[in-house]
């Protein structure tokens, strides 16, 4: 690993005569191709100390539902089957109760060396890693996992993907020859802590390993929100996301540029939500892809034209899902880690500000509120079905996203209340939601990463309009929307 995925939060030395090296794992929710835990593991073997893992979950987080808890708690039982026989002490822990985890950074610090845990920019994972660092009385290092690009390689929040994808194209060949171990468990030999600290395991006891494979009772029990119910038919964790990868490389990746457009074909990746959980690993889906097409970066083009395809070397549809895989994804990390204001409407660029202030009090022919957009009762019959969609499924077709946010700011009474409205919606029902790849899309349909459109329209000004007639007429949809009728 190199040392621009590391950051020193708190410049402390390690405390070598201590008991563990303590790894909490809160973003990178994975034990395969993880920079954080191969740092971990490192400093373990330097310091000859057991390694133990932390991976908490709080119910206090904005949006907190049974969707977003089962999709992590399922990630949580993978972690502890493959952590149950390696020379490592995993202490999951799933707050029962508002307020109840809090001190439990502090107590394992206070046995710990060194304290190593999951970089992240966005949500609620800074002020996280700032409190942790002023209870801390030991050195704390975050560690970047979230992209094939360091986050510390982008100098600059870029204003196009275009612009993004050129420096991307200039910058991401250095950065490939350093990957995380793909099997970093295999063969480890550390001293074995046998348990934790009875103060620490009294009051905060590891969730039981019923609870994490069969966790109803557990959601049942906690302070969340329950109508945003599980998703039966999609399961967290590793092990799912890597039938989720198999399934992309020997079905889904060969037409993938044009079936992830209609919506009958439904030929997305669906691994949005496992990569926003930390499940899976870019590494390790470029790694599959480059082994199913006999694929090296030494394949890459040594031109940074900032082209969609051509420059990877692989086949079209391949480049077409590495494009949304790593130019979409890591430019909005990539505005995360730069700028201080990815959820905020003002981030928008100034001509998008001013176009839409100009067409603020447009007339508009259909207005809803609230309790219309969340129940899917509005007059559209594609609109309506990608929100049922999100509703049932926790996730949306690619295309019909972005015309499922057009037409919110289209009936909305003010583009910053449809802004506010999609953020709400959005976080609230989706799996993936809350993620800087969230608000990409969101505040694309308001012009971020995107140019002025002629003509203007009322409304939409020069941001750019989609409509569901054009939608209909472009895509593959009569299956769908029979899929997703209402009940």
């Amino acid at each position: 690993m190199t040392s621009i995925r590391v950051r020193v939060v708190n410049d402390r030395p390690p405390a070598a005569d201590a008991d563990y090296v303590l790894y909490w794992m809160r973003a990178t929710r994975r034990t395969d191709n993880n920079f954080a835990l191969d740092r971990a593991i490192a400093w373990a073997k330097q310091l000859g100390k057991p390694l133990v893992i932390l991976e908490a979950l709080r119910c206090d987080y904005p949006w907190a539902a049974d969707r977003h808890h089962a999709f992590v708690i399922a990630g949580m039982h993978d972690n502890a089957k493959a952590l149950q026989n390696a020379s490592v002490l995993y202490h999951p822990y799933v707050e029962p109760s508002k307020g109840a985890g809090r001190g439990l950074i502090r107590a394992l610090g206070e046995h710990a060396c060194v304290v190593v845990t999951d970089d992240h920019p966005s949500f609620h994972f800074p002020r996280m890693l700032a409190a942790a660092a002023a209870q801390l009385e030991v050195r704390l290092e975050a560690v970047d996992s979230i992209g094939l690009l360091p986050l510390a390689a982008n100098p600059q929040p870029f204003p196009t993907a275009y612009a993004f994808r050129r420096f991307l194209q200039r910058t991401l060949p250095e950065h490939l020859g350093t990957l995380p171990s793909p099997t970093p468990l295999r063969g480890l030999a550390l001293p074995r802590l046998e348990r934790l600290p009875t103060s620490i395991t009294d009051r905060w006891p590891a969730t039981t390993s019923t609870d994490l494979e069969s966790p109803t009772a557990l959601l049942a029990r906690l302070p969340i929100d329950h109508e945003v119910g599980v998703v039966d038919s999609v399961r967290g964790g590793s092990k799912a996301a890597a039938v989720r990868v198999e399934g992309l490389i020997d079905t889904r990746l060969a037409t993938y540029a044009d079936a992830r457009n209609h919506p009958d074909d439904d030929g997305g990746s669906g691994l949005s939500p496992y990569l926003h959980f930390g499940h899976v690993s870019p590494h390790a889906i470029l790694r599959a892809i480059g082994k199913h097409h006999e694929w090296t970066p030494a394949s890459l083009a040594e031109t940074s034209r900032g082209a969609r395809e051509g420059w990877w070397g692989l086949p079209a549809a391949a480049e077409s899902f590495l494009d949304e895989l790593v130019t979409w994804r890591e430019v909005g990390h990539n505005w995360a880690a730069t700028r201080d204001d990815l959820e905020q409407y003002s981030s928008l660029p100034s001509w998008a500000l001013r176009t839409l202030a100009a067409h603020a009090s447009d007339a508009r022919e259909h207005l809803y509120d609230r309790d219309a957009f969340e129940s899917a009762q509005t007059h559209d019959e594609i609109w309506n079905a990608a929100q049922r969609q999100l509703r049932r499924e926790g996730t949306m077709h690619n295309y019909l996203r972005m015309l499922w946010g057009k037409k919110v700011l289209h009936w909305s009474p003010a583009p910053e209340e449809a802004a506010a409205l999609l953020v709400e919606l959005n976080n609230r029902w989706a799996t993936d939601g809350r993620d800087p790849n969230s608000y990409s899309g969101i505040y694309w349909v308001f012009g971020r990463y995107d140019r002025p459109w002629g003509p203007e329209r009322p409304v939409f000004g020069t941001v750019r309009y989609m409509s569901s007639d054009s939608t209909r007429r472009k895509l593959r949809l009569k299956r769908y929307l029979l899929r997703y009728a209402a009940d």
